[in-house]
Formats: structure tokens, C-alpha cells, sequence
């Protein structure tokens, strides 16, 4: 029931249609192209996602602060789920990608703009870190270790289909995105065992496509 809560208190309805990297990553139901602005990002950033992230880690430290957030001390089990966890996000994007101009009747994602100044870059480099993490230590880190007594298969499932699920208001090419890429995160997640990692790699994804708005 908790996990449920959160859910549609962090991430379902309305919280997740303002622009967010994540949502800007995947696109909208409407072609066209979305501008970069550093006050929103900085705004939600800051009212938003580091607020959503103290909240998680609050429950997961079991409401001990710091001491019981040991386990999620960065380390060297971080570095191959990352250096996985990145280029596969990447290719999941460049698939999608490629079938959007296939299925003309299906609505199209917008073109994403970066930033145009260092500034800019700052606080884009700050969102994607920011919403890398909320993102994945909610679906992976909290659901996967909170229902550990569940078998793998229908955690993996429950996760990855309440992913895709706070994307629908990106339109199904947001959605199907989500959905592989959330299937493939949890599957890295179970095998590594880190938050880091992923969350990186996540976060890093965002940025390319940022990255590839400048284009």
C-alpha cells in the first residue's frame, strides 16, 4: 500500500506532465519543438525532485537519516551497470527512433532543444541527475528491494509497468520507451545490486538527448 501511495503521490497524475528531462527524453503527443528553459528546470528541480528524492530516502533509511543509507554507499559495484546500463539506453532511443518515421499515423515526439549557454548546461547536467535518481529510486531501487519477497519475474513486471504507465501523457512512443528501457533497468538493477549505476546511466541517457538537440 505504500509503495501505491507514493506512487500517485510522486508520480501519477499530474505531476509528471509538467516538463521534466525525462519527459522532454521521450516526447509529447504533439510534434514540433520544445525550447530548453533553465528557470523550469531549475524550478521543478528544486520544489519538485530533490524534495520527491529526501522523501524516498527518508522511508528507505526506515526513518534513521543517514546511518541507514549505508547500504546505498557508492562503490565499485556501480561502475559496470553503468557502463552497461548507459550505451543500452542509448540504442532503446535510437530504436525507437528509427520506428517513429515508420508509423507516419502514430502521434509524433517533438524535437528536443539543449541549452544554449553554460548556464544553461548546468542546470540541465542538474535536472537529468536529478530526475536519473528520483526516477530510479523509486521503480527499481524501492519497489524491487520493498517486495523482495515476491519472485523476480512479477516485481520486474509490477515495476516496469508502473514506469510506462507515468508516461502515458508522452504518447505511446514515450510509453513504449519507457517500458523497454524500465524492463532492461530492472533486470540490470537484480543483477548488480546498484542504485548508482543505474541512475547514471539514466541520467546520462537524458543528457544525450539534450546533447542531441544542439545537433
Amino acid at each position: 500500500m505504500e509503495a501505491l501511495i507514493l506512487y500517485f503521490v510522486l508520480f501519477f497524475p499530474g505531476i509528471q506532465a509538467s516538463p521534466s528531462p525525462d519527459w522532454l527524453a521521450q516526447g509529447i503527443e504533439t510534434a514540433g519543438t520544445i525550447p530548453f528553459s533553465a528557470i523550469r528546470e531549475l524550478t521543478r528541480t528544486v520544489t519538485y525532485t530533490l524534495p520527491a528524492i529526501a522523501l524516498l530516502l527518508y522511508i528507505i533509511s526506515d526513518k534513521k537519516g543517514l546511518s541507514g543509507l549505508k547500504p546505498l554507499a557508492p562503490g565499485r559495484q556501480d561502475i559496470i551497470p553503468f557502463v552497461i546500463g548507459l550505451p543500452v539506453l542509448i540504442v532503446i532511443g535510437l530504436f525507437i527512433a528509427f520506428l517513429i518515421p515508420l508509423f507516419a499515423s502514430v502521434a509524433q515526439p517533438p524535437r528536443i532543444e539543449g541549452p544554449y549557454n553554460f548556464p544553461g548546461w548546468a542546470v540541465m547536467v542538474l535536472a537529468c541527475l536529478a530526475i536519473g535518481y528520483l526516477e530510479e529510486i523509486y521503480f527499481r531501487y524501492y519497489l524491487l528491494t520493498k517486495l523482495e519477497t515476491i519472485n523476480p519475474a512479477p516485481r520486474v513486471i509490477f515495476s516496469t509497468a508502473l514506469f510506462a504507465l507515468c508516461h502515458l501523457h508522452q504518447g505511446p512512443w514515450g510509453v513504449a520507451n519507457a517500458a523497454i528501457a524500465g524492463l532492461f533497468l530492472s533486470l540490470l538493477f537484480l543483477r548488480y545490486r546498484s542504485l548508482h549505476g543505474i541512475a547514471l546511466a539514466h541520467a546520462g541517457y537524458n543528457m544525450f538527448v539534450y546533447v542531441m538537440g544542439t545537433v
